[in-house]
């Protein structure tokens, strides 16, 4: 692991947002009228862009699901963002990896107002240089271009960069801008889903992460 930047997705690599985004997207269904009881249900929302999921899963056209979208967010900027947790080791390993000399930043399809807000919240925004998230437009939710996006303003090398992350999106978005990828088993995306990405790294534990950075 020479790497000497590392870049993190956020939701199911750094934190367990499950219940703040399940709870978020039940009340935009709700309030377009669609029940859900059931949040696991609604867990494959947790890491693509919002919008290509409320279309995916539930067949909305594009207005509906920027209508889904906006109802989400209702809630999701007052009370789910906060419905959120670090997941356990998380803070001890980034102050191991800045005290190696790497900087960090974060690569989330989230909209960055989100996400620094989130960083802050819960107190690790210090540990990265820049936290790069999407535009509340949809601009950059595709984790292609907002690496693309990020490696361009931040001038990096590909070579000495490497994304982690918990979904393919994050490991397609490495292989397409020429950064090799670390996949976590600890989130939301299954074995199956990563592998099928052929990840440089597979690290079934926040531990098992950790430790590859000795």
């Amino acid at each position: 692991m020479h790497h000497s930047t590392i870049l993190f997705d956020l939701d199911g690599t750094l934190t367990d947002p499950r219940e703040g985004i399940t709870r978020s997207i039940q009340h935009a269904l709700a309030r377009l009228g669609i029940d859900e009881p059931d949040l696991a249900k609604l867990e494959p929302f947790i890491g693509p862009p919002l919008l290509q999921a409320f279309m995916q899963f539930y067949g909305f056209d594009e207005a509906r699901a920027w209508e889904a979208v906006g109802h989400y967010r209702e809630r999701f900027k007052v009370t789910g963002l906060y419905e959120n947790l670090l997941f356990d080791g998380v803070l001890e390993m980034l102050e191991h990896l800045r005290g190696q000399g790497r900087t960090l930043y974060v690569a989330t399809s989230k909209p960055s107002v989100f996400a620094r807000e989130i960083a802050r919240h819960f107190a690790f925004d210090h540990h990265f240089k820049v936290i790069y998230g999407s535009e509340l437009d949809g601009t950059r939710t595709n984790k292609v271009e907002l690496i693309a996006h990020l490696l361009a303003e931040e001038k990096l090398e590909a070579a000495q960069t490497l994304m982690i992350g918990d979904r393919k999106h994050d490991l397609i978005g490495a292989r397409e801008n020429g950064l090799q990828a670390a996949a976590v088993g600890y989130g939301f995306g299954s074995h199956a889903e990563l592998m099928a990405e052929s990840p440089a790294y597979y690290y079934a534990t926040l531990a098992e992460l950790r430790s590859a950075f000795a």
